[in-house]
């Protein structure tokens, strides 16, 4: 357990939050400053998810002038963070595969300490203890770090809610489109699949892949396929009910969270409704376009009862859509 001058040493900083109220800026400086000293650290980071990456936003110690760093959340530990929501350790980044070895040899890290910032369910981002020593954290540090977390998570929220910054929504939207980013969907599917396991409802799920968008950047530029891609975002959202989450998980790739749901006519009639929604002609620029894509589902419990499997079912009837859409054949989806 964390000693009692540590435990004084949290209470003494979220005093010192309170008295700062809401520049976000400031927090988070004196958050990563702070953390050295809690945890023996030799540098501490705070990571914000924007979009595909975990931007360093707030540095001190050896990571101080890295500020601004973008690290790929897909070939991270901040990324393995994020997804399982779970405070992780890495003892030697030299020996640990989950790392991304060349930005630590970088900054100088061999062990580091990882917790995700959460408010609620929704996680922002990760605060990062680092060491130029392997093996320079235990769980006490682990502990503490933890109980820091939950105060930025919550800090960083009522900030940016009410504060200056829009720091929270970037990281929890995407900016191209403005729909909730692939890490708020997982968030929000993970808490669903939790309570539809207590409450024993079903959860559905909808992947949604554009067709031929490559083959739009390819004739007529990315300005007119980012066009084409805000529109087909305003869509589908469209398509959704308010209480569904639509997101872009990425380049040309959709999801819908469908909550509630009755099965099988619930999922069937989302599916409808995308179709209805998106497969109708688009007029940008004196020139019209003809959007159309590729649904797949899934639901819980029945399809998987977690995200990835959940994910894999909906993803796999998704490509064999888009095969018999290239075979010609009609746009239908059986579950």
């Amino acid at each position: 357990m964390p000693s009692q001058a540590s435990l004084m040493e949290i209470i003494k900083l979220q005093t010192d939050i309170a008295k700062i109220g809401l520049d976000l800026r400031e927090v988070m400086d004196l958050v990563v400053d702070r953390a050295l000293s809690l945890t023996g650290a030799d540098g501490a980071v705070i990571e914000l998810i924007e979009d595909e990456y975990l931007v360093y936003r707030a540095a001190s110690g050896i990571a101080r002038s890295r500020e601004g760093l973008k690290l790929c959340r897909e070939s991270s530990l901040s990324g393995l963070c994020v997804e399982t929501g779970a405070t992780l350790r890495c003892d030697d980044a030299e020996l640990d595969p989950r790392v991304n070895r060349e930005y630590c040899r970088q900054i100088g890290a061999r062990s580091m300490i990882l917790v995700p910032l959460k408010y609620k369910d929704v996680t922002v981002g990760v605060l990062k203890a680092l060491s130029r020593k392997p093996g320079q954290f235990a769980t006490p540090q682990m502990t503490l770090l933890g109980l820091l977390s939950e105060l930025v998570g919550a800090t960083i929220f009522y900030a940016t809610k009410y504060g200056r910054d829009d720091l929270f929504f970037k990281a929890t939207h995407d900016s191209l489109t403005g729909l909730a980013n692939r890490a708020l969907f997982l968030d929000r599917l993970r808490s669903a699949i939790a309570l539809g396991t207590r409450d024993k409802r079903p959860v559905g799920v909808l992947m949604i892949d554009m067709d031929d968008l490559k083959k739009i950047n390819d004739t007529y530029g990315h300005r007119v396929g980012d066009a084409v891609i805000k529109e087909f975002a305003i869509r589908s959202r469209a398509g959704a009910r308010s209480s569904d989450t639509v997101a872009r998980l990425g380049g040309d790739e959709f999801g819908v969270l469908l909550k509630p749901v009755e099965l099988p006519d619930g999922i069937d009639a989302a599916i409808q409704r995308q179709y209805e929604m998106i497969e109708t002609p688009f007029q940008f620029e004196h020139r019209v376009y003809h959007m159309h894509a590729s649904i797949g589902a899934a639901n819980y419990p029945e399809d998987g009862t977690d995200v990835s499997g959940l994910l894999d079912a909906a993803d796999r009837r998704m490509y064999a859509i888009k095969r018999q859409h290239k075979c010609g054949t009609t746009l239908h989806q059986a579950i």
